[in-house]
């Protein structure tokens, strides 16, 4: 190398795509497009309401912090929108809109431009708002009206909380969680239109099965040895809640899930065993976000433990 010759390096890891972040996070707004058109349709305009108003929370915070610290703008790579969807997709829609907006703020300002931007922020933004919102508004944030459904007939309770008291076949049918006749938030209640946007991930490759099919399969096997061994019993808990959501939308978040290929296995196992504990020994009837979370925390031992040695070397203890 010349003196006139100069290379730059960026930090690890150094991964070849063509793909742009705005191509990726477009492409992760159109597959969720179903779960939020469907859940306009099921719960109404109010649900448009909190969808557009986190959304708008997000991109305004995350254009003010980067105004204000003379940071270069990255509102146009389409990553605050889709924090924002996935936050307001985890919201009931009776929810006050400047709890959303304020979680919004909290998601792109605490979560991820004080670490540094995008790629950088260690957990999922939008979960850990999602739980931010959680442990200061509880009431609200677990609201889950029967009125805005406009059935009648159901009590309002979600499929998992009735399912916990022991309630759930004498309210709801497992074919309700498919197609999303059921109360729970804007963006979990249809398995189908989740399943949908899961489908155009995995063809456009934007995400692998790995992560969703171990979390998947390993919490489906937990609740089935530890909980009932029913058939249909585990069914409610797969189709019920928001399992679907977090295992394809949530837990392959780039920057806070292991790249190697069996970290994203064991990081799979490690969410489904955990959610499952949450679920059936927990007050909760819920525990997807908290096991997320829980496994962004791990996600770089994980990813440590499993990184492939170089050709020729042996591993050295962790």
């Amino acid at each position: 190398m010349t003196g006139e010759t100069l290379y730059h390096v960026s930090a690890a890891p150094h991964v070849r795509e063509d793909s742009s972040t705005r191509e990726i996070m477009t492409d992760v707004c159109i597959a969720m497009l179903p779960a939020a058109a469907f859940g306009v349709y099921q719960f109404g305009l109010r649900a448009l309401a909190v969808l557009v108003a986190t959304v708008a929370a997000c991109v305004l915070a995350e254009y003010l912090f980067q105004k204000g610290m003379k940071k270069p703008l990255t509102v146009k790579d389409f990553s605050a929108v889709v924090t924002g969807l996935i936050l307001a997709l985890n919201m009931p829609v009776n929810i006050p809109l400047w709890m959303p907006v304020l979680g919004g703020f909290f998601a792109i300002i605490v979560v991820k431009q004080l670490y540094g931007g995008i790629g950088r922020n260690w957990m999922n933004p939008a979960l850990a708002a999602r739980c931010f919102l959680l442990i200061s508004f509880a009431g609200k944030m677990t609201d889950f009206s029967s009125a805005a459904l406009g059935f009648d007939s159901l009590s309002g309770a979600t499929p998992l909380a009735a399912l916990k008291a022991g309630e759930f076949f004498s309210s709801y049918k497992t074919i309700d969680l498919l197609f999303g006749t059921h109360p729970g938030t804007i963006g979990e209640v249809s398995a189908v239109a989740l399943l949908m946007g899961a489908g155009y991930l995995l063809v456009k490759k934007i995400i692998t099965w790995h992560i969703p099919l171990a979390y998947i399969l390993s919490f489906a096997l937990f609740v089935f040895c530890f909980g009932k061994p029913d058939l249909s019993y585990v069914a409610v808990h797969l189709l019920g809640g928001g399992l679907i959501f977090g295992a394809f939308f949530m837990a392959t978040d780039y920057s806070s899930s292991p790249v190697t290929r069996q970290g994203q296995i064991v990081f799979g196992v490690f969410l489904g065993v955990l959610t499952g504990i949450f679920r059936l020994f927990g007050e909760s009837a819920e525990g997807v976000s908290y096991a997320v979370l829980m496994g962004n925390i791990v996600a770089p031992l994980i990813e440590r433990v499993t990184l492939p040695v170089a050709f020729g070397r042996r591993r050295k203890p962790a």
